[in-house]
């Protein structure tokens, strides 16, 4: 039987553990081919093994997303070797200090604000034209709850993920006569390494898994997806628009 992503090509960010991980097996147990990029070589080996084992491969880029000249050199040698990437999943990102804003010096800020908004930024830049070049470009960025809840504590991390949110959705607004879809997906408490470093006193088996995450991240990611400008939450399993305040 054909799997669904036979042939295409799929660039996911933070494909070391956690989301990212999970997703990069889903999409290349569906037949993609992998662009795996993420600091940690350890991980990314790990991963690529698993994807071999099922049959599938994997490219493996260690690349740190806040090398932003890294990024457009990845950009331009995606270019060189394939001509177009199908998917791009930006799962990346980190938490940041959990303390009062008051509290938080100007360099972690600056670092959350680096990965989880520029960096996509960087990615949106670089990668766009190769999305565009596919018959049916997929792009995903994972969010967060807390950035409509502004949680206290996590002022970073919950303004990062609004940022990200804002810019995907313009970036939808900018592609909809396009091929191109672009959508969030937030994936609520799950059991990755980040949620433990945040929530140390939670118990991770009460939380679903990466994987149980990544099986919903895949349709998002198909040529028969047609939503675009859209937020996947998954706690609810409900696919939802945007509305103005009222």
């Amino acid at each position: 039987m054909t799997k669904p992503l036979t042939g295409r090509i799929a660039l996911v960010t933070g494909a070391s553990r956690g989301i990212g991980y999970a997703t990069a097996r889903a999409l290349a147990g569906a037949g993609a081919q992998i662009i795996a990029v993420a600091r940690t070589q350890g991980g990314l080996e790990e991963l690529d093994d698993e994807i071999r084992k099922g049959g599938g491969s994997a490219t493996l880029v260690p690349l740190s997303l806040t090398d932003f000249d890294g990024i457009a050199r990845l950009g331009a040698a995606l270019n060189e070797r394939h001509g177009k990437i199908d998917i791009l999943v930006g799962n990346a990102g980190v938490a940041g200090p959990s303390s009062p804003l008051g509290h938080i010096d100007l360099k972690p800020w600056n670092d959350v604000l680096a990965v989880n908004v520029t960096a996509n930024f960087q990615l949106i830049r670089c990668m766009e034209p190769l999305l565009k070049k596919s018959d049916a470009g997929r792009a995903v960025f994972i969010t967060s709850g807390v950035a409509n809840k502004a949680t206290g504590y996590l002022g970073p991390y919950a303004a990062s993920k609004a940022a990200l949110e804002a810019l995907a959705r313009v970036w939808a607004h900018e592609t909809a006569s396009t091929p191109l879809r672009v959508n969030l997906f937030n994936p609520g408490p799950i059991r990755t390494h980040m949620r433990a470093t945040v929530f140390p006193g939670e118990d991770p088996m009460t939380l679903d898994t990466p994987e149980q995450a990544a099986e919903l991240i895949v349709p998002m990611c198909l040529p028969s997806w047609n939503e675009s400008g859209k937020f996947y939450d998954y706690p609810t399993r409900t696919l939802m628009s945007f509305r103005a305040p009222q």
